[in-house]
């Protein structure tokens, strides 16, 4: 089943390739979507593709990569729109 998830994760995760790790986490199982920082240091994931999938992404993003120290993780998700190409990393 295809779905959607708007992701934002807190803690130490900006200066730690958390954009990069996580578009090649994506990439690698297949969604599609973006990645990008937020102005309050936080960062801030849209992702299609197939549920598990998703929820294989969230869990990295729990973990986070090694430099980074991962705080909280909010998910909320939603239909499948079929809105993004391929996994990027986005400018705020």
């Amino acid at each position: 089943m295809k779905a959607r998830s708007h992701i934002v994760v807190s803690g130490r995760v900006q200066g730690v390739f958390f954009r990069d790790h996580t578009r090649r986490w994506a990439a690698s199982l297949g969604l599609t979507g973006w990645v990008k920082n937020l102005r309050d240091g936080r960062v801030e994931v849209l992702a299609e593709g197939e549920k598990e999938d998703l929820e294989a992404l969230l869990a990295k993003l729990k973990q986070g990569p090694p430099a980074a120290t991962v705080e909280n993780v909010t998910v909320a998700w939603d239909d499948f729109r079929d809105e993004f190409r391929d996994f990027r990393i986005a400018w705020v």
